[in-house]
């Protein structure tokens, strides 16, 4: 596997197999990012959401709608884009970093989970979900 640098990214496909993109590890920046590469497009989110959506699921205790959107776009209550932007997450609001493209959360984040072993994805064309793997189920 990959080890999450820039020179070593995480190459993914987002939850449908459409598209292929690149994440990894950016400790320097301020705040430390997680930088992806979607064809000519970076957007930047917290490093912390790997940890924090992966918590925030297992709180959930199941099934997770998506919920991919664009920023500018609303996202549906109950989904993983919702909670990425909400106030109440633990980072207060959007953990997207760039503006104008903060949103997407639920489509490129849930695909480095399941990679981590963090997380179950579906991988329909269309309306996937996820849920947590405890870590400790996955040390099994």
């Amino acid at each position: 596997m990959a080890q999450g640098t820039k020179e070593d990214p995480w190459n993914l496909l987002t939850p449908p197999g459409t598209s292929e993109y690149s994440v990894y590890r950016d400790e320097e920046a301020d705040p430390p990012a997680l930088v992806c590469q979607v064809g000519s497009t970076t957007l930047k989110y917290h490093l912390r959401a790997v940890e924090d959506l992966h918590q925030w699921l297992l709180e959930q205790g199941g099934w997770v709608p998506l919920g991919a959107a664009d920023e500018k776009k609303p996202a549906a209550e109950g989904t993983v884009e919702a909670w990425g932007r909400d106030p109440s997450n633990p980072v207060h609001g959007w953990y997207g970093l760039r503006s104008g493209y903060r949103g997407r959360f639920g489509m490129y984040l849930p695909p480095l989970l399941e990679a981590l072993g963090l997380a179950e994805l579906t991988h329909e064309k269309r309306n996937n979900s996820i849920r947590a793997i405890s870590t400790a189920d996955a040390a099994e």
